[in-house]
C-alpha cells in the first residue's frame, strides 16, 4: 500500500476490504493493481480516515492509499510501515539498497507459541536484516477498526521504542498528530514487551475472576446442600429443579454482597496500617498492594452479579414451579377456610426488602457508570473520589439494610439451621460489617485526626537527621521534618 503524496510508505502481506489474486508478475510478495478486484465500493474506503488530528487539534487531509508494487511503494517516502508478517521480512531483502536510511515501522504481532519460541523481537529482527535502516516499533498494539475510526478513550496509548532518537521522534510525532497519546518505551531492546501486550487476555481480571468464581462454586454449593439435599434425604422431597433458578439467584447475591464489601476492606487495612506505624511513606504489603489495584475489577464483578441477580429474580414468577406453588396454596386456603390472608409484618418486611434492593443495585450501577475510562476522565478527583468511596460506602450499607431485612428473624429460627448450617446470609454479613464498623471506628476523633495527619506527611517519628559536610560543630545539627 503506497500513500500518495510521497510522504508515508506500507509494505503489506494482506489488506482487508480487498480481494486480491495472483498474477504472474508479482515480485517480492507485491501486488498488482489490475490483480485487485474491487468489491461494492470498498475499493474506494482507505484503511486509514481521511481526516487525521494535527498537533494543534485541527483536522489535517491525509492522501489516499492506491495497491502498488513494492519497489514502487519504497522509491519516495520516508517512513515506511511494514505490515507483514516476520517469516516474510526476508522478501525485502533485495530492496535493501532502496531502503537503506529510511525509517522502517514494524507493526508486526507474533503469536504466542512465536514470542516464546524466538527470543528476539520482530523489530529487532527487521533490524538485523536491514541494518542500514531506523527501525521503530509502534502502532501494534492499534486496531485496523481503530486507524480508521479514530482514536477512543480505551485505546489511545501507542508504544513506540527504537535506537535511533531522531526516527523514534517522527513516530512520536506522527502518533500524535493522528490522535494519539504516543509512549516512549525506550530502545528496541523494549520491542519485545511491546509486543507482548496484544497477547495478555485481561491480565488485571485474572484474580478478580478467580475470586467471584470460587465464592460462587462455595456459595452454590452451600445453598445445594441447605434448600436441595437437606429436604432429599430427611424430608423425602425432590426439589432438584431450583438448580438452575432458584439456587443461583440465591448465590448470586450472596457473591455480589461479599465482592462489594470486598473493594473496600483493603482501604480499611491499609488505613489501620498507617495508624500503627505512622507514616504513610512505608509500602504496603505486596499481597494489599495488588489488592488495592483490584478494587475496580472486584466492583465491576459484584455489580455485575447484583445485575443478574436482578433479572433471575424478575424472572422467578415466570417459571412453571412457581405457578405450581401459587395453585397449591390457593386450594391450601381453599380447604382452609380462609378468606383473608394477610400478614402485615412480612408485607412491610418485603416492601422494605424491595426498596432497599433497589436503592442498592442503583448505587451499584453508579458506581459502575463513573469507572468507565470516558466518564472518569470528565471527573476531577474530588468528584470520582466522592462517587467511589462516598456513595461506594452508601451502597455497601444498602446493601446490609437489604440483607438484614431479608434475613429478619431467621437467623433465630431453630428449623432455619439445616444440617446445623446456618441461614446463608449469616455468612455473608460477616466481612461487610466489619468494613462497616471500622469505617465508623475511623470517623472517630482520636483516629481520624491522627490519619488526617499521617495523609499529609506527618510522622510519629519524624526527626530526620541531615549530617552537614566541613565543620564538626555543624555535623550536630539536626533537621527535624
Amino acid at each position: 500500500m503506497h500513500m500518495e503524496g510521497g510522504q508515508l510508505g506500507s509494505l503489506v502481506s494482506r489488506a482487508p476490504g480487498l480481494s486480491y489474486e495472483k498474477s504472474q508478475d508479482m515480485e517480492d510478495g507485491a501486488f498488482h493493481p489490475q490483480s485487485a478486484t474491487k468489491t461494492s465500493g470498498e475499493m474506494d474506503k482507505p484503511l486509514i480516515s481521511h481526516h487525521l488530528m494535527d498537533s494543534d487539534g485541527n483536522l489535517a487531509e491525509v492522501p489516499t492509499a492506491r495497491v502498488t508494487f513494492q519497489e514502487e511503494a519504497v522509491g519516495s517516502p520516508e517512513v515506511i510501515f511494514v505490515a507483514m508478517f516476520r517469516e516474510h521480512y526476508s522478501t525485502l531483502c533485495s530492496l535493501s539498497d532502496q531502503l537503506a536510511g529510511k525509517i522502517l515501522v514494524d507493526v508486526s504481532n507474533p503469536t504466542e507459541q512465536e514470542h516464546l519460541q524466538h527470543r528476539e523481537s520482530n523489530a529487532e529482527y527487521l533490524a538485523s536484516l536491514f541494518p542500514t535502516c531506523p527501525v521503530v516499533k509502534a502502532f501494534n498494539v492499534i486496531s485496523a477498526w481503530t486507524l480508521q475510526s479514530g482514536p477512543r478513550d480505551g485505546n489511545r496509548q501507542v508504544p513506540v521504542c527504537s535506537d535511533q532518537p531522531e526516527a523514534k521522534r517522527a513516530v512520536l510525532e506522527m502518533a500524535q498528530a493522528m490522535g494519539f497519546t504516543p509512549v516512549d518505551m525506550g530502545s528496541l531492546a523494549s520491542a519485545r514487551e511491546v509486543e507482548a501486550m496484544p497477547l495478555r487476555l485481561l491480565p488485571g481480571w485474572k484474580v478478580p475472576a478467580l475470586l467471584a468464581l470460587g465464592l460462587f462454586i462455595f456459595f452454590y454449593t452451600y445453598n445445594f446442600v441447605r434448600d436441595v439435599l437437606q429436604p432429599y434425604l430427611q424430608e423425602d422431597k425432590n426439589k432438584f429443579y431450583k438448580l438452575p433458578v432458584s439456587v443461583v439467584n440465591m448465590t448470586l447475591p450472596c457473591v455480589a454482597y461479599v465482592l462489594l464489601s470486598l473493594v473496600y476492606l483493603p482501604g480499611v487495612l491499609a488505613a489501620a496500617l498507617q495508624l500503627h506505624r505512622g507514616t504513610k511513606y512505608r509500602r504496603f504489603p505486596d499481597w494489599l498492594d495488588h489488592w488495592l489495584q483490584h478494587r475496580k475489577q472486584i466492583g465491576l464483578l459484584s455489580f455485575f452479579c447484583a445485575a443478574l441477580h436482578a433479572l433471575y429474580s424478575l424472572c422467578l414468577p415466570l417459571r412453571r414451579s412457581h405457578r405450581y406453588e401459587l395453585v397449591n396454596l390457593v386450594i391450601k386456603q381453599v380447604s382452609a377456610n380462609k378468606s383473608h390472608l394477610w400478614v402485615e409484618e412480612e408485607v412491610w418486611r418485603m416492601e422494605i426488602y424491595l426498596s432497599l434492593g433497589v436503592l442498592a443495585l442503583g448505587t451499584l450501577s453508579l458506581l459502575a457508570v463513573t469507572s468507565l475510562p470516558s466518564i472518569a476522565n470528565s471527573l476531577n478527583w474530588r468528584e470520582f473520589t466522592f462517587v467511589q468511596s462516598t456513595l461506594g460506602f452508601v451502597g455497601l450499607v444498602l446493601s446490609t439494610l437489604h440483607t438484614l431485612t431479608y434475613g429478619w428473624t431467621r437467623a433465630f429460627e431453630e428449623s432455619r439451621y439445616k444440617f446445623y448450617l446456618p441461614p446463608t446470609f449469616t455468612l455473608t454479613l460477616l466481612v461487610p460489617c466489619v468494613v462497616i464498623l471500622a469505617k465508623v471506628l475511623f470517623l472517630l476523633p482520636c483516629f481520624s485526626r491522627r490519619l488526617y495527619k499521617i495523609r499529609r506527611g506527618w510522622e510519629k517519628e519524624g526527626a530526620i537527621k541531615f549530617t552537614l559536610p566541613g565543620d564538626h560543630a555543624l555535623a550536630q545539627k539536626t533537621s527535624h521534618v
